[in-house]
């Protein structure tokens, strides 16, 4: 299929929706972002590519890393993971400390924040140096060598961070953290800060529109059950507190972060990543999901 008219009558019917929505301002560093930008990218198994508007700028992914720590960790210790993090939708905040207390240190999923600092800690146990491990994955996963950290958002994060703070140092009294909880918050606040764009996005995702593996050279990432794991999280649990909604409008798996992207995958198919910075009251990107919703109808190419 030729996705650029798709593309193109997308870009012209969400028109009314940039600049609405709220600026993930509580990060202040992601406060000086126009809330006017979206950018879209699709990348198939095939190796094509379809991409409009500011689908080119790099952005701070935040939570859409997620994903990415979550392979490795998968990658590290398979099921033995799942006895330090549940599989199920959360139901409450992104970063509650209530629900943490009451589970017992057990985070719901791994795309929750408390779930994804148990996930940082298990790369810290193996790798010693997250930082340069996981820009070592995403290098790997993109063919390209520049992507990198945004500092100013990783410390704009360190500063500001006190509810990761808590939810790390609560982990690490239910013993469900084995390394020092700031080198753990410090891997993780530089984990959401990678900067990408919706092209290195939709391309770094492909394995798991792939079977696990990379189109291009075949390289195993995650066996194809691993890929089916990570796939029904992103379905169940990957867009806050509204995954119902999503699964319901937009009918892919899919990860989105506070900086206004999502990531997208139709398995066999193809990886599909949208970035509109002004967020909806669930956190997800409020153009960017009518986007999704958009592609998935027009195309009439969903899961369901």
């Amino acid at each position: 299929m030729n996705y650029t008219p798709i593309l193109e009558e997308i870009y012209t019917d969400i028109q009314p929706l940039l600049g609405e929505g709220k600026i993930a301002d509580y990060i202040p560093e992601l406060a000086h972002v126009s809330a006017d930008k979206f950018g879209m990218a699709v990348q198939t198994i095939d190796g094509d590519l379809y991409h409009i508007g500011d689908s080119a700028e790099k952005f701070s992914i935040q939570s859409i890393s997620k994903v990415f720590t979550l392979t490795m960790a998968m990658q590290l210790e398979g099921d033995k993971l799942w006895t330090r993090i549940g599989r199920e939708p959360s139901g409450t905040a992104f970063n509650s400390l209530v629900q943490l207390e009451y589970e017992n240190g057990i985070p719901r999923n791994p795309f929750i924040n408390a779930g994804a600092l148990v996930v940082t800690d298990i790369i810290l146990t193996h790798y010693g140096n997250a930082h340069r491990s996981v820009l070592d994955f995403i290098h790997i996963l993109c063919r390209q060598a520049d992507i990198d950290f945004d500092r100013a958002v990783a410390h704009s994060e360190r500063e500001t961070g006190y509810r990761n703070a808590a939810l790390a140092y609560f982990l690490k009294s239910f013993g469900n953290l084995h390394n020092d909880a700031v080198q753990v918050l410090d891997a993780y606040f530089h984990h959401c800060s990678l900067a990408m764009s919706c092209v290195e996005l939709a391309r770094a995702g492909i394995y798991l529109a792939n079977g696990g593996k990379l189109p291009w050279n075949d390289q195993v990432i995650v066996t194809s059950n691993q890929a089916k794991y990570i796939n029904s999280l992103m379905l169940t649990c990957g867009t806050y507190d509204s995954v119902g909604d999503f699964a319901y409008r937009v009918g892919l798996p899919g990860k989105s972060g506070v900086g206004g992207g999502i990531l997208a995958v139709m398995p066999n198919e193809f990886s599909v990543c949208v970035w509109s910075p002004g967020l909806n009251a669930s956190g997800n990107s409020l153009a960017g999901t009518r986007a999704l919703e958009l592609f998935t109808t027009l195309t009439g190419i969903s899961i369901f």
